[in-house]
């Protein structure tokens, strides 16, 4: 009866990488590139508010950045979740569209002066404006960067899947 040989020398380096790659450094890669993927989200946040031309957005605008105060941006380890938003409170208003008044409020005055064709705020001051019920529309930035990030994100992940292919087995 004949032996079969078998050349294991090729599987023994795949093993060691794979080993390699298990001992946390593709775990610290994904991390990265997950929040890669966030900072890029936020990024595309930012250009659909200015390309909407949201009103007021300064700090809407500075609210979608890692670490700004305003910001709602978490990375949790263990089940590499990543959580990106904005605690700014009129930031819903502002995507999703809101009434002017509260229910059951026909007018109510806001104190405040013009500026050109922009009212500015002001509870000290003597002269307003009446605002009227009405619904204001949202600008749906939001909404409009996840369909933009829904359709780059495949090419990001195939192209750092290959990255790692590559680095860890060498394909």
């Amino acid at each position: 009866m004949a032996a079969v040989q078998i050349d294991l020398g090729n599987f023994e380096e795949f093993i060691r990488r794979l080993n390699r790659a298990a001992q946390g450094e593709f775990r610290n890669e994904f991390a990265e590139f997950l929040q890669g993927l966030g900072a890029e989200f936020l990024r595309i946040v930012e250009d659909e508010i200015i390309r909407r031309k949201v009103m007021d957005s300064r700090l809407l605008l500075a609210s979608f950045h890692q670490g700004d105060v305003n910001n709602v941006w978490e990375i949790r380890d263990g089940g590499l979740t990543l959580e990106v938003g904005t605690n700014v409170k009129y930031a819903a208003f502002r995507n999703d569209g809101h009434w002017t008044n509260p229910k059951g409020v026909e007018r109510r005055w806001i104190p405040g002066r013009w500026d050109g064709h922009r009212f500015i705020y002001d509870p000290s001051a003597k002269t307003g404006m009446a605002l009227k019920q009405q619904w204001v529309e949202g600008a749906h930035y939001w909404e409009g960067a996840i369909k933009i990030f829904e359709k780059i994100f495949p090419k990001l992940l195939e192209g750092k899947l290959q990255d790692w292919l590559n680095k860890y087995f060498g394909m």
